[in-house]
């Protein structure tokens, strides 16, 4: 695997490293090992999909707070996704600003995203599926989420003619200024 940092500290891109031949190839998408060597929380307390039908679908910006704060390990397995990390970790010296990567069933990429961060995507394609690690059990008087569009941060959605979010996606505030 080859880990590439982001300009967010603890925010990895993690690219396959393919081994080929005439049947196609082999590769690891996650070592114990390697993760903690980078410094990444590599428990994995649940796995989840999001299966999302069109295109624009955008889901979040959402995240737990202490003490059930969580990290993420995210893989597009059909389709594609434009996906977001937001650093939400006051002390930070990215504090409030975003990094996005497109991941899709193609390039095989995925995005490590540590606590204190709030996470999001918008697919690119339709028939899009997510796969994550989750640190964490769900916990939902921990669970939070700040507005997609919040000017506190200035996400640079890609365009799309028709975006669909969730009621509560919707209802998020601003995070401030």
């Amino acid at each position: 695997m080859v880990f590439l940092a982001t300009k967010l500290p603890g925010v990895q891109v993690i690219e396959a490293e393919k081994r080929e031949d005439e049947r196609g190839f082999f590769a690891r998408t996650f070592c114990l090992q390697e993760f903690e060597a980078h410094g990444l929380d590599a428990r994995a307390s649940q796995c989840s999909i999001s299966f999302n039908r069109k295109k624009g679908t955008l889901r979040g910006m959402h995240y737990q707070v202490a003490p059930h704060a969580e990290s993420k390990l995210v893989r597009c397995t059909a389709g594609a996704i434009y996906d977001v990390a937001v650093d939400l970790r006051p002390d930070s010296p990215t504090f409030k600003q975003w990094e996005g990567v497109e991941l899709s069933a193609q390039n095989r990429r995925a995005l490590y995203i540590p606590a204190g961060c709030a996470h999001g995507f918008q697919t690119l394609a339709d028939d899009t599926e997510v796969y994550y690690q989750i640190s964490e059990f769900y916990h939902p008087e921990s669970a939070r989420g700040v507005r997609w569009d919040d000017p506190a941060f200035g996400i640079d959605w890609p365009g799309v003619e028709h975006r669909t979010l969730s009621e509560r996606d919707l209802s998020y505030g601003d995070y401030g200024l």
